[in-house]
């Protein structure tokens, strides 16, 4: 397996496919870069180099007790572009991964990066706070570390089969498929991870991150996001950007990366290559 060894002993999983301008996934909780299959092997197929890991604790990297916060992410990140040696970087970021991508390029800069995209993302802070009345309130999140400790099987089960991918909406029509896949990433990873893990994509304060950032960001979130929900996450880090672009999905849910990953990688594959285009002029 292609594994680094961060400074604190932690070893990352990651996969390196293809070459050309290269494209690194960042996952959500509780998964792991699997959860990428649909877009890696997109932009393989449209001559990217594609790089997606494991963020630590998760699927085949390390399950280590402590450092499940989001300046360690970002810092295990930071050695995983230069130990490849990443130039020119485009960072896709889902959900929890959105905001390893905001905390990684706010901390460690822009050097090697040259935009960002940011799908049904954590950012700027998902709980209610006196600053931020649009959260929702610290006993939601409470109550999912007491759901995955009483019964993390049971737990993941249900967030699949559920709201993650809204196969709780009326008109929806559910996928065995999806949600077992769901359930077998999240297994895989680590219990300790997994609940510290609620409090970094919670509680995190993206803020101050979002506005050193002076790349083309584009911020993709659907309307139905009944995880991170929208009015409180797109619409405000897309006002925080210096460079962002906000594309607004009517009824598309959290994991629209799965279930609509047609329009995602159309849209995706458009911001790309206008980009460049725009860089070349």
């Amino acid at each position: 397996m292609n594994t680094i060894t961060t400074k604190d002993g932690v070893e990352i999983f990651y996969k390196d496919w293809g070459q050309g301008q290269p494209i690194v996934f960042h996952h959500g909780w509780p998964l792991s870069s699997d959860d990428w299959d649909a877009q890696m092997l997109f932009f393989l197929k449209h001559g990217y180099r594609v790089i997606a890991h494991d963020r630590r604790g998760h699927g085949r990297s390390t399950q280590v007790g402590d450092g499940h916060d989001m300046d360690h992410y970002a810092d295990d990140l930071a050695e995983l572009t230069v130990h490849l040696d990443l130039k020119n970087a485009i960072h896709v970021g889902h959900s929890t991964g959105g905001g390893e991508v905001v905390r990684y390029l706010g901390r460690h800069g822009e050097s090697r990066a040259a935009k960002a995209v940011l799908i049904s993302a954590v950012p700027p802070l998902m709980v209610k706070t006196q600053a931020n009345p649009g959260g929702l309130p610290k006993d939601a999140f409470d109550g999912l570390q007491m759901q995955l400790a009483a019964n993390r099987s049971n737990f993941y089960r249900d967030l699949a089969s559920g709201p993650f991918y809204g196969f709780n909406r009326p008109s929806a029509k559910a996928s065995e498929a999806i949600i077992q896949n769901w359930w077998r990433q999240g297994m895989m990873g680590g219990a300790k991870a997994h609940y510290d893990g609620i409090v970094a994509f919670s509680q995190t304060d993206f803020t101050e991150d979002l506005k050193k950032i002076r790349l083309p960001v584009l911020v993709m979130h659907g309307d139905d996001d009944q995880i991170v929900p929208y009015a409180d996450s797109g619409p405000l880090t897309a006002k925080f950007l210096k460079n962002g672009t906000l594309k607004t999905y009517k009824g598309f849910p959290h994991g629209m990366i799965t279930t609509q990953a047609d329009t995602i990688n159309s849209d995706l594959l458009a911001f790309v290559k206008a980009d460049a285009k725009a860089a070349a002029a």
